[in-house]
Formats: C-alpha cells, structure tokens, sequence
C-alpha cells in the first residue's frame, strides 16, 4: 500500500510537472475567399516563373527543337501570357500525365482478365490454370 502511494504521488507530481510545459492554442475561422484569394496570389505570380523555369530545362528545348519551334518564341509567347492563361497553362501541365498512357498497367489489366476467364472456363489460354468447371 505504501510503495503503490508513493508510484501515485510521484507520478502525479511529474504529470503536474508537465502540465505548466504545454501550449495554448487558438484557432478562428477562415473564409473561402480568403483561402481563395491567397491561392490565387500564389498561382498568378509563380505561374510565369514556372513556365519560364520549365523552358530552361534541355529536355524542353530539344523537344521545342524537334517539333520546329524555336526556344526564344515560346519564351516570348509565354511572357505575353496574362496571369489567368499562364495559371491554367501551369495547371494543366501539373496535372497531365507523364507518359501519356499506362502501358504497364493496361497489360496487367489484360493479363488478370485472361486469367480470371481461364479459371472460370470461358477460356483456354494459360496452360498451368485449372478450370472450375
């Protein structure tokens, strides 16, 4: 009974020890437009750069190159973009895939399709699967 006492008391005194350590925290409420408007400055003014950050790079160049365009134009094409077009643009290419299709993928796809249809009968294609049927 004593020594459980003494476990209590100096757990509670560390505890206490503690307590004066921690933090408030306040929060408020933000708005949409708020929230809207910082993103907005945001886009609009590292949209330029981005895009003039991405005509820098030598894989950009060459592939300008390749299909006739001269690096200069489409820099100069991209400075005469207002914020709003240069905000899409950017957008858009953030979220564009990278490699166009997932050819990886789709063959997995195919791949798990021929085998479910080999082991419920519909077809013969895999020699080591076993019909259900």
């Amino acid at each position: 009974m004593n020594m459980s006492r003494r476990v209590v008391t100096w757990l509670l005194a560390m505890s206490l020890s503690y307590a004066g350590l921690m933090q408030g925290a306040q929060a408020t409420m933000i708005g949409t437009d708020q929230v809207v408007a910082a993103g907005a400055q945001v886009t609009l003014g590292s949209a330029q750069a981005r895009l003039a950050e991405l005509l820098q790079r030598d894989d950009v160049v060459a592939a300008l190159r390749e299909r006739g365009v001269s690096p200069e134009q489409a820099r100069e094409r991209v400075a005469a973009l207002s914020d709003d077009e240069a905000a899409q643009l950017a957008q858009y290419i953030d979220t564009a895939p990278a490699g166009g299709t997932d050819l990886l993928g789709v063959a997995v796809f195919v791949f798990v399709l021929l085998l479910i249809t080999d082991i419920l009968g519909f077809t013969k294609i895999f020699p080591f699967t076993r019909s259900i049927r």
